[in-house]
This record gives C-alpha cells, sequence and structure tokens, in this order.
C-alpha cells in the first residue's frame, strides 16, 4: 500500500504491546539488518533514528526488490498516547503533528500518509480530525468540527471512541488554531511544554539522583544546580560532559529494555497462539473419529434393542 500509494510518511500511534497485548507487528528494522519481505517483495532498511521523550522519529529505505528501485519513507512513532486516552497535554500533541508536517509528508505534492494504531479509529481519528480542521482553516473555510467529524465517519465508522479524545480534539484545534492566527512564538512555546528533549521514561524532577557507571567508576548527578560544596573540584565543562554521557548511555539503555521487553512479550504471545493452534488440531483429528464411534454405537444400540423386541413379540 506504501508503495502503490507514493506514500512518503508512516504516522504509528500505539506501541508494539499494550496492556500484554500485541497491537502491532514490527514491521521496521531495529537495527542495521534489513527486514525482507518476500511474500510481497520488498525490503526495509533503517537508515537513521531520532528518539525523543515521547515519539520516535526513523527514517526508513523502502526497496522494490524486483525493480530494484527504492523511496526513503518517515517513520513518526509517538510512544506515548495510550489506548482509549489522550496525549499528555495539546502542546505535545500539536509538536508533533507539526513536526509530521514539517517533513512536508503530508504536502498534496505526495500520496496519502498512512496513519495507524491499533483499531484505527480512536488515537487515528483524533490525529486526522485535528489535523484535517487546521488544514480548512489555514485555507480560511469556516469550520463546524462535528459537522467533519460526520463527514470522516462516513469514510471511516467510529472515528473518535471516547468523549476525552472528542474533548482533545476540540482543545488541540483551538491551540492549533493560534499558530494559524500569526502567533508566531507558538511553536516555540509547544516544544518547550512537551519536552521531547528528555530522556523516554525518564523523571526529571528536582533532586533527582542518578548514578551510572563510566569506565569502571561510578559518578552521581543530580538534576538541581550543584551547590559549591558539591561541585568542588569540578569544572562547569566536565560536569556537563558528564550529564551529556549519562543521558546518551540511559537513552540506549531505555531502548535496549523496550526492544528486549516487546521481544519478550511477542514472543508469550506466540507461544499461547501455538498452543491454541496445537489443541485445534488435535481436535480436528479426533473429531471425525469420535464422531464415528458415536455413530457406531447408536447403530449398535438401535440393533440391540430392535433385536430385543423381535425376540419378546415371537416368544408371547
Amino acid at each position: 500500500m506504501v508503495w502503490q500509494q507514493k506514500t512518503k510518511a508512516v504516522v504509528m500511534l500505539n506501541r508494539i504491546v499494550e496492556k500484554e497485548s500485541v497491537k502491532c507487528a514490527q514491521y521496521w528494522p531495529t537495527d542495521d539488518q534489513e527486514m525482507l519481505f518476500k511474500e510481497t517483495g520488498f525490503s526495509v532498511k533503517l537508515l537513521s533514528e531520532d528518539v525523543k521523550s515521547y515519539y520516535t522519529v526513523h527514517l526508513l529505505q523502502l526497496e522494490n526488490i524486483n525493480s530494484g528501485e527504492t523511496r526513503t519513507i518517515s517513520h513518526f512513532h509517538y510512544t506515548t498516547w495510550p489506548d482509549f486516552g489522550v496525549p499528555e497535554s495539546p502542546a505535545s500533541f500539536l509538536n508533533f503533528l507539526f513536526k509530521v508536517r514539517e517533513s512536508g509528508s503530508l504536502n498534496p505534492d505526495h500520496g496519502p500518509a498512512v496513519i495507524h494504531c491499533s483499531a484505527g479509529i480512536g488515537r487515528s481519528g483524533t490525529f486526522s480530525l485535528v489535523d484535517t480542521c487546521l488544514v480548512l482553516m489555514e485555507k480560511g473555510d469556516d469550520i463546524n468540527i462535528k459537522q467533519v467529524l460526520l463527514n470522516m465517519r462516513k469514510y471511516r465508522m467510529g472515528l473518535i471512541q471516547t468523549p476525552d479524545q472528542l474533548r482533545f480534539s476540540y482543545m488541540a484545534i483551538i491551540e492549533g488554531a493560534k499558530c494559524i492566527k500569526g502567533d508566531s512564538s507558538i511553536q516555540k512555546r509547544w516544544k518547550e511544554l512537551s519536552k521531547e528533549d528528555l530522556s523516554p521514561a525518564f523523571d526529571h524532577s528536582p533532586n533527582k539522583i542518578m548514578t551510572e557507571k563510566f569506565n569502571g567508576n561510578r559518578i552521581g548527578l543530580e538534576e538541581e544546580k550543584l551547590t559549591g560544596d558539591r561541585c568542588t573540584g569540578l569544572s562547569s565543562k566536565m560536569q556537563d560532559t558528564v550529564e551529556e554521557n549519562s543521558e546518551s548511555a540511559l537513552r540506549k539503555r531505555i531502548r535496549e529494555d523496550r526492544k528486549a521487553t516487546t521481544a519478550q512479550k511477542v514472543q508469550q504471545m506466540k507461544q499461547r497462539l501455538n498452543e491454541n493452534e496445537r489443541k485445534r488440531k488435535r481436535w480436528l483429528y479426533w473429531q471425525p473419529i469420535l464422531t464415528k464411534m458415536g455413530f457406531m454405537s447408536v447403530i449398535l444400540v438401535g440393533a440391540f434393542v430392535g433385536w430385543t423386541l423381535f425376540f419378546q413379540q415371537n416368544a408371547l
């Protein structure tokens, strides 16, 4: 579909595993090794990865194995949007949306972007409704958000699953309208409020001390500005270097742990599916045998009853 429609971006709004259930296949590589899809004749290669606090941007190379033609696809993965829920704030959502827009992937010069979550109606519906209304506003059209949603539901039934998602859509559209009306500083404020440059799943609360090993030495770091007594003997340049290295190491470890956890949960799901499949095959094997045995039992019982009645009548 991505190749046929000449898509430039895939927007993924769910995690691979949510609530102990596999919501989506891992359809892109997480390292330098490319993924082959022999059934469709395509391969996917990871060119780059930019991990933010609540989303990740992958740059992928999609190759048609038969023709050798390659295309570059941007993969925008929102990693903290809960199923049946809403993002942390309109600012973080709009920062993500405008990041997708800035890539040029949503321009009419390209094919339509692929937007998906798990069911494809809740989170995907929220994203599509907000973006559609903002596009209409940019064109100067008067919009009726309710009517826009009802029109969209003619093509995708059930868009927007919960009242919270609809309420959030209104809030995001109102906030996004400020940018369209000419507030040049609003996007910078969204980025600051979203805290996208922080490490994923990392607590940046004050007085938080983090301990990390570097070359066998254990180093303690604080999020707050160190007092004079604590920073004795350390230059500000060394402090910045240690924090940057620690942040990078933590970001890498979190990413690796996330991959390992996802792989483990996927494997468990596969094992359960395989066990259910084995049970189904055993039942399919024994079902005709048991059916025949039951049929033969009925015939034998009927013959015995008939034979008994026949002899009783002759005896009389």
